[in-house]
């Protein structure tokens, strides 16, 4: 349901920005009808008005439409490569987005049942499995158990301290997953179009070139082509830098509720291992899609 959503707001927002790309052209050149209204007998005036004042329709021959049934493969390639690339930057957004209103629905659980448990291990079983702070407290809860052997060594503080620092920066590599994609597109996307309309000015010159002349019909084409292809490549780099530091600023307040409970947490355990009389059975811990599972 939620891919459907996704997929079906991501098509619209490409039909709707495909439409605001394409070039009306008025049909300016059609004859004018004033000839043979005055050749036509008086007789016959009134059965050619409304045929005179009719309005003519005709096909846009420089839209998006026409550039790729006329376009060549230099030309086609360029376009898929901006429409990828748009698909792909919508997803990412879309998906990350709901990361992090799942993130926050965890969050907002933990703060609930977690610290009103009775004891520890009930404090973890009360954390769904898939969620980013069961994977932090069962990673140091596991840290507490494996602390003996040489790394009894180390001070018990420090030990908890760095498992849980492990398991947030675990965390914040998943939620900053794809924002590389983001951030190449927005950074690439306006040169890929700039190659695509460097490309229509050499058509148009090439047309110049053969025809002999700088007629508007044999540039036209061409001139559009290129215009195209700049305003396609504005549209997939703008989405995708405005979407990258949209999404970076919101992994920044998500990091800040991991990080406050990975310290309170860090309390807790530690006063907790104090008063214990039998070690704790660790809990398994999940290193596969630990951040966001279903």
């Amino acid at each position: 349901m939620i891919f459907t959503h996704r997929t079906r707001a991501l098509l619209t927002a490409l039909i709707i920005a495909s439409s605001s790309m394409v070039v009306a052209v008025p049909s300016a050149f059609a004859q004018p009808a004033t000839e043979s209204v005055a050749a036509t007998p008086p007789a016959n005036l009134g059965a050619v008005q409304p045929a005179a004042s009719a309005k003519e329709t005709v096909d846009n021959p420089y839209g998006l439409d026409a550039l790729w049934k006329g376009g060549d493969i230099v030309a086609k390639a360029t376009l898929s490569i901006l429409v990828l690339m748009s698909i792909g930057s919508w997803y990412i957004v879309f998906t990350k987005l709901y990361e992090q209103h799942k993130l926050g629905r965890f969050a907002k659980s933990a703060n609930e049942n977690f610290w009103t448990a009775g004891g520890f291990q009930q404090a973890i079983e009360t954390l769904n499995e898939g969620s980013p702070f069961h994977f932090i407290a069962a990673s140091a809860q596991e840290a507490i158990s494996n602390h003996r052997g040489l790394r009894g060594h180390i001070d018990l503080n420090t030990w908890i301290t760095q498992s849980i620092q492990r398991s947030i920066e675990n965390i914040q590599s998943r939620l900053q997953d794809g924002l590389a994609f983001l951030a190449t597109v927005g950074a690439t996307a306006p040169f890929v179009g700039l190659f695509g309309t460097v490309w229509g000015i050499y058509h148009a010159l090439t047309a110049i070139g053969i025809a002999g002349q700088a007629s508007i019909d044999k540039v036209a084409g061409p001139v559009g082509e290129s215009l195209i292809m700049t305003a396609i490549g504005l549209a997939v780099a703008v989405p995708a830098v405005l979407g990258y530091n949209w999404l970076v600023r919101r992994n920044k307040s998500a990091l800040e509720k991991v990080r406050g409970f990975g310290i309170d947490l860090h309390g807790v355990i530690l006063g907790d291992a104090a008063n214990a009389v039998t070690p704790v059975k660790p809990s398994p811990v999940r290193v596969v899609n630990v951040a966001f599972a279903s």
